[in-house]
């Protein structure tokens, strides 16, 4: 798996073969969040803009971004 890092945050990165873009989905989160580009410079700012507003969300709601994990 292919796999990119933002401010302590992992995404898995594929091509989107339909779209014509490269694809990034934030893993670990309590929900979903993913984001687009067509290179890894493009890709890498928005991740950086995905997250942003994924902990806004997070922050306004109260609600825990990170999921966590029991183990089980």
């Amino acid at each position: 798996m292919n796999t990119i890092s933002v401010d302590g945050f992992n995404a898995k990165i594929e091509y989107d073969e339909e779209l014509d873009l490269i694809r990034g989905e934030i893993l670990g989160l309590n929900g979903s969040a993913d984001f687009y580009g067509k290179n890894p410079k493009e890709l890498r700012a928005e991740f950086k803009k995905s997250l942003q507003v994924f902990l806004e969300v997070c922050k306004e709601k109260g609600i825990e971004p990170k999921r966590n994990f029991s183990g089980k």
